[in-house]
Formats: C-alpha cells, structure tokens, sequence
C-alpha cells in the first residue's frame, strides 16, 4: 500500500506565526497570557496552550487582569483593537499578513465610496473581523445562489474573498455578481498557499483509493479540502485524532492520500501517517511520549529548525513594513530583515519588489536581538553570490551597474550588488571633473578594467564606456550626415557666438544669427546647457569634424507668415521704429519692417520725416509694394490720411490777407484791369527812358 502525503498539509505561515507567538510568550515571561477566541481551529494545540495557563476569550471585558492578549491569524475588527487598548492589555498581533491585506484594502474602498462584498461565511472569524473595516456594512455572500439574491444596483461595488474559500466558489459567485453591479471591481485575495494546497490535495485525490483530510471539526480551511477532494474520490475522510480514522482493508486498497488544513499541527499528521503505516508494515518517525501519551511540548520543540549565528538558511516572507521584512524560517521565532541589510538598489521599493509567500536566503546575524527576534540579511547573502557574477562581467568585459558611496582621495568608491569597485577620477567621466560630489549618491555604470582576485580589489571606468559609445554614435551620425536632416540633440555649451549641440556623438554649432528670426543678443535668451532641440544641418565637413546647425523654423519666419497675411493695397496699422534721411521704418509685427518713402507721408514737401513723425507713433498706411524674397515692404502714409507739417506763423500772414483780398467789395475783373493798366504804364515808361 502506497501513501501519498501533501507536501504543503499543516500549519501555513500565518497560524505557525499565531501559535509561535504564545509559545515565545510562555518562553519569555510570566504574565497573564490570553488569545482571542482559539488561537487555531484544533483542539490538541488549544488545550495544550490551556494546560500551560493561556486563556482564550471572546470578550475583552471579561478580562480582568493585565497581561498579553494574542489576536489570532483570523484577524479582528477596529473597535476590538480599541477595547484592547482601552483595558491596557499589551497587543501581539499575529493577524495573517494575508488577512491584514485584505483589512487594509477594504477600509481604502470603503472611503472611497465602494459597498463592499464579501465572498465566504459570514460566521468565520474573519469574515467577521474583514467585515468591521467597513463599519459592519459589507454584503456577505458564501455562494452563488446567495449572490443571487442581492437587488442589482448601480453603485459602486468593491469584491474581496475569505482567504480560505475554493477558487470554485471566487469564479462562480464572480459570474453573477458581474451581471448584479455594472460598476466592479474584484480582488482575488485568496490565500496562495491555500490554493496551493487545495491543489495538490485534488490531484492526490485523483490518483488514490482512500483520501484522509486531518483538521479541526472547526477548521473552514479543513472542510474546504473535505469537500474538493470528496468530488474525487468517495473514499475520503476528515479525522481530527487518529482516533477517527475509519478500518482500512489493506487488501483491498493500493494508494492512499493524506492532506491537512493549515490549523493541523506537524505531530497530529505525523501521528496518522505513523497509523497508516503501521498498517503497512512501513517505518515512520519515532515521536516522542511520556506516558504512554505524546508530549506536546517536546513534539513542537522538535518540529522546529536550528540555526546560529553565520548559518545562511531559507525561509518564507510572512510580511512587511515599511522598514522590516518578517520572514518564517521553521524556527521558534520569526526572522526579521531590516531595509539596509535586504538590499544593496538604492532605489529598492520594498511596497513594489517584496511579496508575502516568495522564498528567499538569507544569512542569519543574530539568534535573539533582545526582544526575540533573529536578526537576518538578505544582501550579504547577496553579496557572497555576485561577486562570481562581478568576475564574470570583468572578463567579459560587460558593463555593470553601481551606485556611488563615497568619494575618496583620488577617486569614488561604487557598490554593485554588495561588491566596491574603485573609480579612479580620471575614468569618472570623459570631461574634467572638479567636484567628484556632483556624482555621490547617484548610478554609475562602468567597466571592470582591474581585477586583483588575491586582494579582491576592483577597478573600474565610466570613461571607456563613455567614449565608446560616443565613438559609436559619432560614426552612425558621419554616416547618415546629410544637408538639411534633422536631429534630435542636446545642447552642451553656450558662446558668444552661438550654441553647440551634441547631434549623437558629434558636436554642431549653431551660430547665433541661426537661433531665431529677430536679433538675439546672447544664445542664453534662447536656450540653456541640458535643453533637448532639433537642429537641421546647414553644412558640414566630416574631415575637419565641423558641422553647422541651424535651429530657427522656416514656418517661425515672421516674413514667411506675412507673405501669406498681406496683400498689396492693404490698409495696416504700424509702429514708427526708426528715422532715415529718405523715410521713415515702421514695423507690421515683430520682425517685419517696411519702409515709407519721404514723399509718402505728406502732401507737402517735408524736409525730414521726424518733423510730423515720432518714434512709437501708430499710424495707418497702405502697402503699395512687397518683396517678401528679399524682405522689403514699401508703404504709404498720404494715401490714407497724409500728415502734413503745420503752417509757420509767415504764412499763416500771407493766408490771413490773401483771405481778406478775396473777401473785399471789389469785382475780380475790375481789380485784374487796373492791375494791367499800372502794369502797362510801367513798361511804357522803362520802355521810353
């Protein structure tokens, strides 16, 4: 007869963590030691804490001593942890990280707006516990048939599961809900090692004659297994004890399959397993007894690991914080990794690359750093492990990332993955660099170019790769060089005379004449040192390495825009800039000038156009030419309202007595007659002398 046991049946990390907890409590001090509610659904380890003084209650007002109080892997509400508090009990949370998951993400949608649903038994612990994060309110469904029962809505609905519930029953209430609520939003928050273990009790389940599931009557988790497996094979079995195991015909069976759910401790499954084989004629582990009974205190002694100082060991990531990973090492305490020693990225996010359940080495620092926690360090581990890698990369010659610790006499010192690999100044950058604090704190990528095994001594260059990249680019960008092509560039220095742009390996200038279409004083008004631009290639020469760049846009040229804007016979509004001896230059809009001629500002002859004009005058004028090739616009002033020059005070005189003239008693043609009658008698006269 062959059995087949599951390799994930027992305690998950988030009841050994319960039960480790008030075992260390027993270990570690006298005071009054009590659990909410049964630390775990199995009834040998309940009463083996009992026997040792741990009480479990259900109120918190039925305490009347002080002492610890021990919240189960099941989690509790917010007005539980309150009452704690209130009473003055010292708190050992020992809440699944799993479960404090789901707590957490309930309470943000709850605030957000969301109803909350709960997928599992509204009776469980910690559906009881998940529900009081949303203030009691959360819709709580164990099934399909009672999905269907809820009235549709509109609102928005946010679905979360009882850690402990089949996949089966996630997928099939999922199905009607979808088409209760149009606006949802599901999160699978079923535990992974119980899906785990749900799995491989269903494939055992397949293959055997007989399928025993060990667990509490209590156990949710326990049941589950019953039930999935029971699908599978008629002859399955939920026992507690091996008291409760049913007659085997060994004759007649072949395969037979043993699970546990997560509450079921290593001794009891042990305890079958022997039972089974006793049967079989097989050797098992000898357990220890007293009495003829199993000690319990030394049967959970045994199940854990040993570990000391220096040992490097693997354990699993039970849950974090913002400072800490906690890691379940099989040991009697949990294992605690703090931010520094868990990795050498200094941009690590411990939110975004730390996952509960994952698997990892670490090397075991301290047994017991005071409080009863062994001190671990992921990173030495690490370490250890890549400097073959860094060894590797020097011969080669692969570039390796790191990140600049200090700056030294003559250099930097930068770590790659736990590994310090000097950098010797001169290979920091292929610039001079004054100040080598201006990389501190910062990536680096970099070459090995030394490597001394004996003395483990590193020494590596950003430069070399620097250049050849830039060798690289230079020769990609040479070849594809071509008069008016565009390139993406980055601006590298600013001169007097205008601006040099690295196009991809190969620095242009852009003269400052080509920065912009109106004048430019220095190329710093337009850009700065770091700015990304696209230059066009005015002309270059590849032989004496020289490239000129142009920057301005023909459709930024304000004479490009005006010869689509104007017309000749447009009457335009325009600034007085600047006076000439033949005219006067007014502007239509920045950048485009034109011209009005002397002669065409006045009926009258002027003898300087400052003598009606002033600078910053507006005034109408009519475009009577435009010569947009060679930027020449010719105006006229007179042609819409000419702008003449005010009389002197003379001829204000004259006017003055012409206008009486015109205006005395005196017919015209009798004042011409007697104008040439004198007229004649005065030729007359020169005419005889």
């Amino acid at each position: 007869m062959e059995i087949i046991v599951a390799k994930s049946a027992g305690f998950c990390f988030g009841v050994s963590n319960a039960v480790k907890t008030v075992y260390n409590l027993l270990e570690n001090q006298k005071d009054s030691i009590y659990t909410f509610g049964p630390i775990i659904h199995n009834p040998q380890v309940v009463e083996f804490f009992e026997s040792k003084g741990v009480k479990a209650v259900d109120d918190i007002d039925n305490i009347d001593n002080e002492g610890h109080i021990v919240i189960r892997a099941h989690g509790v509400t917010p007005e539980i942890y309150e009452k704690i508090y209130n009473k003055g009990l010292i708190l050992e949370d020992a809440t699944c990280p799993y479960v404090k998951k789901i707590h957490t993400l309930v309470k943000e949608k709850y605030e957000e707006g969301y109803r909350i649903i709960i997928i599992g038994d509204k009776k469980h612990p910690e559906v009881i516990g998940i529900n009081g994060w949303c203030n009691n309110s959360a819709h709580i469904v164990n099934s399909a048939k009672d999905a269907e029962e809820l009235t549709e809505s509109d609102e928005k609905v946010c679905v979360v599961a009882q850690t402990t519930i089949t996949k089966e029953t996630w997928q099939t209430t999922n199905e009607v809900l979808k088409n209760k609520f149009k606006n949802i939003t599901k999160f699978d928050t079923i535990c992974s090692a119980t899906s785990k273990r749900q799995n491989e009790a269903e494939e055992i389940a397949k293959q055997v004659d007989i399928m025993i599931i060990i667990g509490g009557a209590k156990s949710s988790n326990t049941q589950k297994l019953y039930d999935i497996c029971k699908k599978h094979c008629d002859y399955t079995y939920k026992v507690e004890t091996i008291g409760d195991i049913p007659p085997v015909d060994i004759k007649k069976i072949k395969k037979i399959g043993i699970s546990a759910g997560a509450s079921t401790p290593d001794w009891v499954i042990e305890e079958v397993i022997k039972k089974m084989s006793e049967l079989n004629n097989q050797e098992m582990v000898d357990l220890k007894e007293k009495d003829g009974d199993i000690d319990f205190a030394n049967a959970f002694e045994d199940s854990f690991v040993r570990i000391q100082s220096g040992d490097t060991v693997k354990g699993k990531i039970i849950g974090f914080n913002s400072n800490e990973v906690f890691v379940d090492l099989g040991y009697k305490a949990d294992g605690i990794i703090s931010l520094e020693e868990y990795s050498y990225d200094p941009d690590f996010k411990i939110e975004n690359e730390v996952k509960v359940g994952d698997e990892i080495e670490v090397l075991v620092l301290m047994i017991n750093d005071g409080e009863g926690n062994v001190k671990l360090s992921k990173k030495r581990v690490d370490a250890s492990k890549n400097w073959d890698e860094i060894v590797k990369a020097y011969e080669d010659k692969t570039p390796v990332k790191a990140y600049v610790q200090e700056v030294v006499k003559g250099g930097i010192i930068a770590n790659s993955k736990g590994i310090n690999i000097f950098v010797p100044a001169s290979q920091v950058s292929d610039r001079f660099v004054k100040d080598l604090n201006e990389f501190l704190k910062k990536s680096i990528t970099l070459r090995i170019i030394e490597f001394n095994e004996k003395k483990r001594k590193l020494v590596g260059s950003a430069r070399v790769l620097i250049e050849e990249e830039k060798a690289s680019l230079a020769n990609n960008t040479w070849n594809s060089m071509e008069v008016g092509k565009v390139f993406k560039g980055v601006v590298k220095s600013l001169t007097d005379f205008g601006a040099f742009v690295d196009i991809g390996g190969v620095d242009g200038l852009v003269h400052i004449s080509e920065l912009s279409w109106s004048r430019v004083k220095h190329p710093s008004e337009i850009l700065k040192v770091g700015d990304t631009v696209e230059v066009n290639v005015l002309e270059f020469d590849k032989e004496k390495n020289k490239v000129s760049l142009g920057y301005r846009k023909m459709e930024d040229n304000p004479w490009y825009k005006a010869g689509q804007k104007y017309n000749v016979g447009d009457i335009v509004n325009v600034t007085v800039l600047r006076f000439a001896p033949f005219g006067v230059f007014v502007e239509l809009e920045p950048g485009v000038d034109g011209l009005v001629h002397i002669s065409q500002i006045s009926t009258k002859r002027l003898a300087k156009a400052s003598d009606v004009l002033e600078i910053g005058m507006k005034v109408d004028a009519k475009i009577v030419e435009m010569d947009i090739e060679n930027k020449k616009i010719s105006l006229s002033i007179k042609e819409v309202q000419p702008i003449d020059p005010p009389e002197s005070e003379e001829a204000q005189a004259k006017n003055a007595e012409g206008e009486s003239v015109e205006n005395a008693d005196v017919e015209p043609s009798e004042h011409k007659e007697d104008m040439s009658i004198t007229l004649g008698d005065i030729i007359s006269k020169a005419t005889e002398s």
